[in-house]
């Protein structure tokens, strides 16, 4: 079965950087889009960003636009989110998602993703 390993949560001051990585096992990593989303506290699930199969699109949320960049290495079935001036309201779990299209161009829909890691919480001081 396919496995989503998350890392590199914690806990920093707003303004700071943050970078998560997601380790995937189990199929082939490298034709698939990625995403991820994230879930703030008493808040639903929430599209971040994702990234093509070859990592030649991107797509970002309005709220993270030009502070966070997604981008994979497909020879180590990774995927990152580097995370910059980060705001309090960027407190949030943070999944990433493996999509469930071959080839695709990845999407802001959750119903497009059909594997899902454990979360990783990211929680930004005021």
């Amino acid at each position: 079965q396919v496995q989503l390993v998350e890392s590199g949560g914690g806990l920093v001051q707003a303004g700071g950087s943050l970078r998560l990585s997601c380790a995937a096992s189990g199929r082939t990593f490298s034709i698939y889009p990625m995403g991820w989303f994230r879930q703030p506290p008493g808040k639903e699930r929430e599209f971040v960003a994702a990234i093509s199969w070859k990592g030649g699109y991107t797509d970002y949320a309005d709220s993270v636009k030009g502070r966070f960049t997604i981008s994979r290495d497909n020879a180590k079935n990774t995927v990152y989110l580097q995370m910059s001036s980060l705001k309090p309201e960027d407190t949030a779990v943070y999944y990433c998602a493996a999509g469930s299209v071959r080839y695709g161009p990845g999407s802001e829909n959750f119903r497009e993703y059909d594997y899902w890691g454990q979360g990783t919480q990211v929680t930004v001081s005021s």
